[in-house]
């Protein structure tokens, strides 16, 4: 169980630096003390920071295989993060509040709805895409529990988002936006009216996908080809 230790402790560092601060209480205590753009600066340092070691730890533990490694479980991480990486340049910004990442200081037009017309929750499917992307080239049991908490985090937060604006904005509007939003990305199609930017941000989301594919290497040490 030793040779877990690091895991372990990695693991739940991590989670712990997220669902702490996640506390309304906590959030707004750490706040008042540094103020807002000090608290973001070092919330984002220290999530960075223990996602390197996480990953790290998850690297250094003891190997279990889940499968075998084939040479086409290459392919499922080069295909799914395009997609990934072009839902992560759209997140950012977006109106309603809806989710991670979107200005909640800006209702929702459901006349035109953004890119919560091809799925609410950009940031989170850009996560979860990118764990299970990175689950199928990793068949050991470290790497399974690293990205499928990932995943099933970035699920679960979905689920929580969608309830809160339903609490909050009560079920007539929220019935206004179901109708005219989705849940899984291109569930009601490829139409996306009131795209902010959307030439600027499809080429940001390319230019994110080449430079992981040119410094993945380097950084990680695997070659994603």
């Amino acid at each position: 169980m030793l040779e877990w230790s690091e895991f372990a402790v990695a693991f739940l560092a991590f989670y712990g630096s997220h669902m702490i601060p996640a506390r309304p209480a906590v959030r707004g205590r750490l706040s008042d003390i540094l103020g807002e753009r000090l608290y973001l600066l070092v919330y984002a340092s220290l999530s960075i920071l223990l996602l390197a070691w996480l990953v790290e730890a998850a690297a250094r533990a003891p190997y279990v295989p889940l499968w075998e490694r084939a040479a086409w479980q290459n392919l499922v991480p080069l295909t799914l993060m395009l997609p990934a990486c072009l839902l992560a340049a759209f997140g950012p910004g977006a109106s309603g509040g809806l989710s991670l990442g979107s200005k909640r200081d800006a209702p929702l037009d459901c006349a035109r709805p953004g890119i919560a017309a091809i799925t609410r929750h950009p940031l989170l499917w850009a996560l979860t895409l990118w764990s299970l992307a990175h689950m199928v080239p990793n068949g050991d049991l470290a790497h399974g529990i690293l990205f499928g908490s990932f995943a099933l985090t970035a699920l679960l937060g979905m689920v929580a988002f969608d309830r809160r604006t339903q609490r909050k904005l009560g079920s007539g509007r929220w019935q206004d936006i179901a109708r005219t939003t989705a849940f899984v990305p291109f569930a009601r199609g490829l139409g996306a009216i009131g795209l902010d930017h959307p030439w600027l941000r499809a080429l940001a989301g390319l230019a994110l996908y080449l430079l992981l594919l040119t410094l993945h290497d380097a950084v990680i040490g695997v070659s994603p080809l």
